[in-house]
């Protein structure tokens, strides 16, 4: 697709949206919270070869890696993250029963091993069920981490057409130069394309080999032969892979339109001091180390989004993070093209990594730069297992300020927008308020919106960002840990291309009648030292995580702050996922009028539901109001999940 018919389809999209979300001039009169957007693609890399994120080694049963795999994407809801990137073919092998290339080793240790279930089938039932995109992550030409084609099983297409492939760096490659190798590799991907409900295809920065030292790429014979018409190999390189992104653009898009298509490549195309339009850095150029060529591909539109490995910090003198995410944003300014940022997470906080990265702010300012930046449209964090490690509380602190509400990706294509649900009911109950509503049509996924009061319209900057954005659904009903205020719910669909229709009427739940309050251990109000943990294991937590700690002879307890309107009796009741391996005995503390209170709770049993830990006199104002403390002399963690405070 040309970049000036994607320019003018985005017009045209613009025009569309405008007869059911608030038109510029009206968008300009709200005032929106940069913390919370409303369109920020937020996802994390999911690495499966040499079993760097899933599974975590070969050989596992299929129950156990499903269950590991369910667990990275909790991860990502935990995170508020709405997409995963999971890579279905890293070594010119396949994650599913492709007719084109041999199971995965990284799956048995074997490859040609079946795994005993389709993985991904299973990935994409997996996300979808918790309203997670799923891109799908190919690798494009490496064949093996080993230069011995013989370790290769028999049928592999390696080993049928040896003149496909050569050897460089200890690693095994197809030749980009070779016709037949490009439509290959295009019909392997296609192949996962049209059997598979995925929502993205996503290739990742391999292309031509990265050099090394006093080698030479083994090509010259495919240049000889194919390479007429081109000044230099050089050239011929960097059209190959034009060639297999372009096509795959096309075929990607004539197979199934809203599939967004991206690339990932290394953080610098060019430097300043090379090409003029090139950044003001001075690392490796992609353009000229691995023929890559990402800013004509942005420029011609080849591309979806555009997610460069910024891997570096602010400051960084040869590639300073600042300086190639003005670069990068003014690259895909007009093109239609999203700009999504590949972050580092790898590097936080780990040892031997520069000293900005031993900052727990260092990620979290990264984002604070992006908003300078209207282009960037969101970020994707290597890998998963850091993001799990949240190494000195850096991805924690990214998530509070910038991820602190749902946010919808970003919307791609032409498709009109669904039309607006109806919500048919709205009821109270003592685990919140719980929604239905009917679609016209065939929807993907919908949107939920709580407004405090009861507000005779819905204002279009109720809907200007996520600020009112209480969750995402692929059901047609949703149910909401709210307060037990009067407030008004919208909800609204959204399609394949993620374009949203009209909000439904509203749909107002009166007040419970008493105060009540709930805090979760995600609300700002909650606090908790380094020492306590976040995970979302088990399915009985309350909301998308929960915070666990080893005990210890002091207290260091975590606290859940709420404000008390008026003096008086007030029913205080805690949730928390019960375990065999959780604490017998934890220490709950109640800031009660005449003295903190002490009450023990067996979190081994009675979890995932309200449990009352009794009736206390609590003073007015605002103050930590209940603690989990980790000072008891019995085993296993102890849980801070969620407190609900009533007025009795």
């Amino acid at each position: 697709m040309t970049a000036l018919l994607r320019t003018l389809l985005a017009m045209f999209t613009v025009a569309i949206i405008n007869f059911v979300i608030p038109t510029p001039a009206m968008a300009a009169a709200c005032a929106t919270d940069p913390a919370t957007p409303k369109r920020q693609l937020r996802a994390m890399w999911i690495s499966t070869v040499a079993n760097i994120d899933w599974p975590s080694r070969t050989g596992l049963s299929a129950s156990a890696q499903q269950a590991e795999l369910r667990a990275w994407l909790d991860l990502a809801v935990s995170k508020r993250m709405n997409a995963v990137m999971i890579q279905v073919r890293p070594t010119a092998d396949a994650f599913w029963p492709s007719p084109y290339e041999p199971w995965s080793q990284w799956l048995t240790g074997t490859q040609g091993g079946d795994p005993g279930y389709d993985p991904l089938a299973f990935m994409v039932a997996e996300a979808h069920a918790r309203n997670l995109e799923l891109h799908a992550w190919f690798n494009p030409y490496r064949i093996a981490n080993h230069d011995d084609p013989t370790k290769l099983v028999s049928t592999h297409p390696a080993r049928q057409h040896p003149d496909w492939r050569f050897a460089y760096g200890g690693k095994l490659y197809y030749n980009p130069g070779i016709p037949e190798v490009r439509g290959f590799i295009e019909d392997a991907i296609m192949d996962a394309v049209t059997r598979y409900d995925i929502d993205g295809v996503h290739l990742d920065d391999y292309f031509y080999p990265y050099p090394v030292s006093g080698e030479t790429i083994p090509d010259s014979a495919a240049y000889s032969r194919y390479g007429g018409g081109f000044s230099d190999i050089g050239a011929w390189r960097r059209d190959n892979v034009n060639q297999l992104v372009r096509e795959l653009d096309q075929r990607v898009h004539a197979g199934k339109p809203w599939l967004a298509f991206g690339v990932s490549p290394f953080g610098i195309w060019r430097n300043s001091s090379t090409d003029p339009l090139g950044s003001g850095t001075s690392g490796l150029q992609s353009y000229d180390a691995i023929y890559a060529d990402s800013r004509l591909w942005v420029k011609q539109g080849w591309v979806d989004y555009i997610a460069p490995q910024i891997y570096w910090h602010i400051g960084y003198g040869p590639a300073a993070y600042e300086v190639l995410t003005a670069w990068w944003s003014d690259v895909v300014r007009g093109t239609g093209v999203h700009l999504v940022v590949g972050q580092a997470a790898y590097r936080a906080g780990a040892s031997g990594q520069d000293a900005a990265w031993q900052d727990a702010a260092e990620l979290s300012d990264h984002l604070y730069d992006n908003r300078k930046h209207p282009e960037v449209a969101g970020d994707v964090y290597f890998s998963a297992k850091d993001v799990k490690a949240d190494r000195i509380g850096s991805v924690s602190a990214l998530v509070s300020a910038h991820y602190s509400k749902p946010s919808l990706p970003p919307a791609r294509g032409t498709g009109s927008a669904p039309v607006a649900p109806s919500i048919t009911s709205a009821t109270r109950s003592s685990n919140g308020v719980a929604l239905s509503w009917q679609a016209t049509g065939s929807p993907t996924s919908y949107a939920v919106y709580r407004v405090g009061g009861t507000p005779s319209t819905a204002d279009p900057c109720f809907f200007a960002d996520a600020r009112n954005l209480v969750g995402t659904t692929r059901q047609t009903s949703y149910t909401d840990i709210a307060p037990g205020d009067t407030a008004t719910y919208y909800v609204t669909a959204l399609d394949r291309w993620q374009q949203e229709s009209a909000p439904s009427t509203g749909k107002t739940v009166t007040s419970s009648g008493t105060f009540s309050v709930v805090v979760d251990n995600a609300d700002p109000s909650f606090t908790a030292g380094s020492a306590w943990g976040t995970s979302a294991y088990s399915s009985q937590r309350y909301g998308a995580d929960y915070r666990f700690a080893t005990p210890v002879a002091a207290s260091d307890p975590a606290w859940f702050t709420a404000t008390i309107p008026a003096a008086g009796s007030y029913r205080v009741e805690v949730w928390y996922p019960a375990d065999s391996g959780y604490n017998s005995a934890t220490p709950y503390i109640v800031a009660a009028g005449g003295g903190n209170q002490v009450v023990s709770v067996d979190q081994r049993t009675g979890g995932g539901q309200w449990r009352s830990l009794g009736t206390f006199t609590l003073a007015a104002g605002t103050y930590q109001v209940v603690g989990v403390s980790r000072w008891t002399s019995t085993t296993g963690y102890v849980i801070a999940d969620a407190v609900r405070i009533t007025k009795v």
